[in-house]
Order: structure tokens, then sequence, then C-alpha cells
């Protein structure tokens, strides 16, 4: 029986989501590194996904405040 020959090339992933260190909780607050826009999260949605907020087409930083830092 003949050896067949694998190629070494790599098949190409699937488009890969960017990873979110974790979801979003009430009370976070982000700020956008562009134009300064501060958000604090009144509501999740509940989803279950991990969600990204984005201004100026770039997400959003999360920010600690001083009282979330306390603890």
């Amino acid at each position: 029986m003949p050896v067949r020959k694998t190629s070494a090339v790599k098949k190409a992933s699937a488009a890969k989501k960017p990873r979110a260190t974790r979801k979003t909780s009430e009370g976070d607050n982000y700020v956008c590194g562009v134009c300064g826009l501060s958000v604090i999260v009144d509501d999740v949605c509940g989803c279950g996904e991990v969600h990204e907020i984005i201004c100026c087409e770039k997400p959003m930083k999360k920010r600690t405040t001083r009282a979330k830092a306390a603890k």
C-alpha cells in the first residue's frame, strides 16, 4: 500500500472573535481612549454573551473606580 504524504500547510482557522476578559456587570465604569467619554453600566442584558462597549470606533477601556478599588 503506498504511503500518502500530507502537506505541511495548516488550514486557516475560522475568524476568531476577540476575547473579552469578563462579563460586564452593573456599576462598571468605562472610558473612551479617544474622546474621553465616560460610561457607567446601569443595567446588564443578562444574555450570557460578552459584549464590548464601542465609542469612536474602538472598544472602551474599563476603569476601576476608587470605591471599587477600596473593597
